[in-house]
């Protein structure tokens, strides 16, 4: 008769001497939870606990008519399993998933950081979560982005636009997706609007420099079809025209604030027989690669920048800036949104709020010839 020879004797071991162990003889306890993918659902719950779905239902969802040693042994069945509540289905029964979106320009730009933070503390002052999201200054992206949280089935969106036609959102609207535009406003529809009074401020920041002594001014901005940099643009030219100064072509550049570009727009003002003798930068990206050039200098050239940023009171001198509240944009624009989700605001409305001049004394030198 032949001996059957026990599996873990002729397939123990493998080539190098280790011991293999079957993956069966491994488990020595049964798994308590439950494979990737498959959740635990109010059905698990309410077989651990030995109570009803309904129970189960009421302990989730705060409602009374459970008695305190139930609802204990529900929690700890909840605890034990990992349950979390499928906020989905709730969707289905309320129609709103107290969530928003939010499409910026850049996550990275430090202007976008405040207002970020404002919009996400009014949405949880709401009971609402913010998704966030970047449209790198692509208005295709923008569209995609949006769409998607639409899709998502978002209560709103509050938006930074990249692109100038927003007609794609004209059914999501329809549809109650409440929509607020900050920054810069929609183009092709009547939307909310909140932005920083960008032609005053610039307006403003020029004439602060002609206030100086100086009389040829360079301008350096962003993309010429961005709202921001239109406004601040025709800000400058006013202050000037305003002091009877004629704008050369070779004093204003617009583009992309790559700091390559910026850096030749700045040098090639700065040259010449005829420099500028002052600068007013569009933005805070292009005001730091212009602190940059001036550094290298061999004369002191005036600046003012539209937007604060980090360090600007520490450089030497400190950087006169125009400012905007970045936190107030986004928490006007927020508060805005969730009036509408209440049905209190109707008519779209268009919001500026000032902005301020700050003196540090980059913007009050004098000119050097």
């Amino acid at each position: 008769m032949v001996r059957r020879i026990p599996v873990n004797e002729t397939r123990g071991r493998d080539r190098t001497g280790q011991r293999i162990v079957p993956e069966t003889a491994r488990r020595t306890a049964p798994l308590t939870g439950t494979r990737y993918g498959n959740r635990p659902t109010m059905k698990d719950v309410a077989a651990r606990a030995g109570v009803g779905l309904k129970t189960v239902s009421r302990v989730v969802n705060g409602e009374p008519g459970v008695t305190p040693e139930t609802e204990r042994r529900v929690q700890e069945a909840i605890d034990a399993l990992g349950f979390r509540r499928n906020d989905s289905a709730r969707v289905l029964r309320k129609g709103r998933t107290a969530s928003i979106g939010l499409v910026l320009e850049d996550l990275a730009d430090p202007f976008y950081g405040p207002l970020s933070r404002a919009v996400e503390e009014v949405a949880r002052a709401h009971g609402a979560l913010l998704i966030n999201g970047s449209s790198a200054e692509d208005p295709d992206r923008e569209q995609e982005l949006a769409l998607a949280l639409c899709a998502r089935r978002v209560d709103g969106l509050v938006i930074i636009p990249a692109g100038d036609d927003h007609r794609y959102l004209e059914p999501e609207i329809k549809a109650g997706v409440a929509t607020v535009f900050v920054d810069r406003p929609a183009g092709k529809i009547d939307a909310d609007v909140v932005l920083a009074d960008n032609y005053g401020g610039a307006r403003d920041g020029v004439a602060h420099l002609i206030a100086h002594g100086h009389r040829r001014i360079g301008f350096i901005g962003d993309m010429p079809r961005i709202h921001t940099a239109a406004e601040r643009l025709r800000g400058y030219r006013a202050a000037m025209e305003d002091a009877g100064i004629a704008v050369e072509d070779s004093w204003t550049s617009l583009g992309v604030t790559d700091p390559q570009r910026v850096r030749r727009a700045a040098e090639e003002m700065l040259s010449g027989p005829d420099p500028v003798t002052a600068i007013f930068t569009g933005n805070n990206r292009v005001t730091v690669t212009v602190v940059r050039v001036l550094a290298e200098q061999s004369r002191r050239v005036a600046l003012v920048g539209f937007d604060d940023f980090e360090l600007a009171d520490l450089l030497q001198p400190g950087v006169t800036v125009v400012a905007q509240d970045a936190a107030a944009l986004g928490r006007t624009a927020a508060e805005r949104l969730f009036r509408q989700l209440d049905g209190t605001l109707i008519t779209p409305e268009r919001i500026e709020q000032p902005t301020r001049l700050i003196t540090r004394g980059s913007g009050e030198l004098p000119p050097a010839d």
